[in-house]
């Protein structure tokens, strides 16, 4: 079992910025890629970015050049600085973190955190 933990959401203007960090603890040996999701009301959980466990990263399009997803290994932590923030950008927040089996993906959820972002 994979445990993640995120912090770092909060309230911010337009233009700003803010870091989000995940906590992952457990069975970490199985992770081989981590990931953040956003869910805005009414709409479906999108991927936001991920980063491989050989520091490959993968971004939306609507984050490009804004965001960038970064990992600590020694500290079991990833995190997601979002700079020039939109108000677009308004959602629920969730860490992912995905195992590879050999019978399919095992995603592991933390429990979201708010990020709104003003006008």
């Amino acid at each position: 079992q994979v445990q993640v933990v995120e912090s770092g959401g909060g309230l911010v203007q337009a233009g700003g910025s803010l870091r989000l960090s995940c906590a992952a603890s457990g069975s970490i040996f199985s992770i081989n890629v981590m990931g953040w999701y956003r869910q805005a009301p009414g709409k479906q959980r999108e991927l936001v970015a991920a980063i491989t466990s050989g520091g490959s990263t993968n971004y939306a399009d609507s984050v490009k050049g804004r965001f960038t997803i970064s990992r600590d290994n020694g500290k079991n932590m990833v995190y997601l600085q979002m700079n020039s923030l939109k108000p677009e950008d308004t959602a629920v927040y969730y860490c992912n973190a995905r195992a590879l089996r050999s019978w399919g993906p095992d995603d592991y959820w933390g429990q979201g955190t708010q990020v709104t972002v003003s006008s």
